[in-house]
């Protein structure tokens, strides 16, 4: 459940400050968004690094929190996520990373803290098998998984 929803006493404001201190503690948060239709997860802090924040569609609350948590701890020591990058984390799945179009309407806290002019990048992953959304066989246990700008491949 949302944090809003166990606490029905308190604000959106009183939220942002909850956020602001787990940005003070460890340099950035992960937000998960409840949807049957499209649950999904960015990070709230990145943008304190001038770096873009991270979001994940169709993910876990566990698997969102692990892998945006490893992507945000790498980009914090400097490494360079660019659209078209391809990567993998210990134990995860190969990830590609796609410019989102338009942040600011789906990070409402990112938005919140940072602004509309948010940068952002989107950390699709391929399924089971190796393939990914844009292809015609991709399902992983059938599931979707939308993608948030264009795909841009590395040069």
């Amino acid at each position: 459940m949302c944090w809003l929803c166990d606490h029905p006493d308190n604000t959106v404001a009183d939220y942002l400050d909850e956020v602001r201190a787990k940005i003070l503690r460890r340099g950035w948060a992960v937000q998960y968004v409840e949807s049957p239709r499209m649950p999904f997860a960015y990070t709230v802090g990145l943008s304190d690094y001038d770096v873009p924040e991270l979001l994940m569609t169709n993910v876990s609350p566990q698997r969102a929190a692990r892998l945006l948590s490893k992507s945000a701890e790498l980009v914090v020591r400097g490494a360079e996520l660019t659209a078209g990058q391809q990567f993998t984390l210990c134990g995860g799945p190969m990830l590609e990373v796609v410019e989102v179009e338009h942040p600011d309407a789906h990070m409402g806290f990112a938005t919140a803290l940072y602004g509309r002019e948010i940068r952002a990048l989107q950390l699709v992953w391929s399924d089971g098998r190796g393939r990914w959304p844009w292809a015609a066989d991709f399902c992983d246990r059938e599931s979707r998984q939308p993608v948030l700008g264009v795909r841009t491949r590395a040069a």
